[in-house]
């Protein structure tokens, strides 16, 4: 069998966490199709429950509710799951796979419909990772930093005085005397 990758979306946070699944876990999928409840334990997880939405085979291709069993063929479909048209009208023939879940499945989504008494973070150990970087960013921000030196100012050019602005202004202000034009001959 291959590794799969379960999607769990929190349908009241809107976070979506993600769990590998031992071969043992996994082959307990088999045979179920999207829309279909399953219960925590399965997966390690007690007192919740899951609605699988959706899911895709090792090569990519997504899984469709509309079509029957564990096939992967060539539809021709107009929009949905595995196409968004450009256009309206648009069809385009596309690759989808059926409903059920079979052995060469890599990635199953499901979503949340019973939460146990646990949150879904310590229950998965997400929370655990992201504590310790946090902590370790909060750590440097309080540590003084007594190696650094303050830096030295470099030397500041002086300013012109107005005095000295003033004739370079009085002399972009004139106007130009006109050359004198020529005269024009009548013959």
């Amino acid at each position: 069998m291959v590794e799969v990758r379960l999607e769990i979306g929190d349908p009241k946070s809107k976070k979506t966490y993600s769990k590998k699944l031992s071969e043992e876990e996994a082959g307990k999928f088999v045979g179920l199709r999207l829309g279909d409840n399953f219960r925590g334990e399965v997966i390690g997880l007690t007192g919740y429950e899951f609605l699988i939405t959706g899911g895709s085979d090792l090569a990519g291709f997504p899984m469709k509710s509309s079509i029957p069993g564990r096939i992967r063929k060539r539809f021709l479909v107009t929009g949905g799951i595995g196409f968004r048209p450009e256009r309206k009208g648009e069809r385009r023939r596309k690759t989808l796979r059926g409903n059920e879940i079979g052995p060469d499945i890599a990635q199953i989504n499901c979503k949340i419909v019973k939460v146990g008494s646990k949150p879904i973070e310590k229950a998965l150990g997400a929370e655990t990772e992201e504590k310790p970087a946090e902590q370790s960013k909060e750590e440097k921000k309080e540590e003084p930093k007594a190696e650094e030196k303050p830096k030295e100012e470099a030397p500041k050019e002086e300013k012109p005085k107005e005095e000295e602005k003033a004739p370079e202004a009085e002399k972009k202000e004139e106007p130009k005397e006109e050359a004198p034009k020529a005269e024009e001959k009548n013959d």
